[in-house]
């Protein structure tokens, strides 16, 4: 008795073990990635007051909501973290860039930018990905349902 659960708790520690490595190695090809397209938006940082620290706190939460994410793969959890993540999206969109209409400074050059389409296809983008998480979750809760049913 003593030695299955024995196994059985070595069985969890590796399936966990390999979890983490898994959210580890997304993490670091994102944030990989992340570092490689900033490198185009450096010359942006001096007429954007403000850029890159709003951009490495969206990477930061996003990446963390990922890495949670996957460490509770393979439960319900994990869609409440994508559904979390598709949540961040649409309220840092709509906080960041002020419904939409960005006015920029610069010297005495006054500058309004209307970007009120792009923030309506990533905000419906990411409502897409709220409503895959959710149908998800609804889907794996079933699923579980039927199993428990069955025995």
């Amino acid at each position: 008795m003593a030695e299955e659960e024995c196994s059985n708790r070595w069985a969890i520690a590796k399936k966990f073990a390999f979890k983490a490595i898994k959210a580890f190695l997304k993490s670091l090809i994102f944030y990989m990635a992340y570092l490689f397209l900033w490198s185009f938006f450096i010359p942006f940082k001096e007429f954007v007051p403000g850029l890159e620290q709003s951009v490495e706190n969206f990477v930061t939460v996003y990446i963390a909501l990922g890495v949670l994410g996957d460490l509770v793969s393979d439960t319900v959890f994990q869609y409440f973290f994508s559904t979390a993540k598709a949540l961040f999206v649409v309220g840092y969109l709509a906080l960041t860039l002020n419904g939409g209409i960005l006015n920029l400074t610069y010297r005495s050059i006054i500058l309004t930018i209307d970007l009120r389409l792009f923030m309506t296809v990533a905000v419906l983008l990411s409502l897409l990905g709220l409503a895959r998480s959710m149908l998800q979750a609804i889907n794996y809760m079933n699923k579980k349902a039927e199993f428990s049913f069955k025995t």
